[in-house]
């Protein structure tokens, strides 16, 4: 089965991500945790990190299915299987750090890094400097979207 892209209606991501459950079909919704406080009541919601966006594996029934639910707007397909999934492992690991993360526009220019040591070791992407901090982006180039996190410069190997 081919991963694809669901660009999905407008707050409808999780809803997805249910009827993708109950088809059975293996799929990937990153979510990242956001605290609000509401009438003096602190709050820990989760939302898509990439708004409008969930990854998932089908076949054509399972395309089908998905259609039937009516809160699609497109399904697209993924002409680089491994790419995806490689940029979709990078994006889940520095989830699992730090579940704050949110999504940005993505890079193109910059070197290709590997972080060595401390909590995001093994996180490939592309280098940026940002108001004198050193930014890693996990560019998921389907979408043009990315996720950045702060890296110490000294931790990075440059990936031929």
């Amino acid at each position: 089965m081919d991963w694809h892209v669901l660009h999905v209606k407008p707050r409808r991501e999780k809803k997805v991500a249910d009827h993708c459950r109950l088809l059975a079909l293996e799929h990937y919704l990153p979510l990242r945790e956001e605290t609000k406080i509401y009438q003096r009541r602190r709050v820990t919601v989760q939302k898509p990190v990439f708004p409008g966006y969930i990854f998932a594996a089908f076949a054509d029934d399972g395309r089908l299915g998905l259609l039937k639910t009516n809160d699609l707007v497109r399904i697209l397909d993924v002409p680089g299987q491994v790419r995806l999934l490689h940029e979709l492992d990078q994006v889940r690991k520095a989830l699992t750090v730090d579940p704050a993360l949110a999504a940005t526009f993505a890079v193109k220019e910059g070197s290709l890094v590997r972080v060595r040591d401390g909590a995001f070791r093994g996180i490939e992407g592309r280098v940026q400097m940002l108001k004198g901090k050193t930014m890693v982006c996990l560019n998921v180039e389907m979408i043009g979207q990315a996720v950045k996190v702060e890296v110490d410069r000294n931790l990075l190997d440059r990936v031929d």
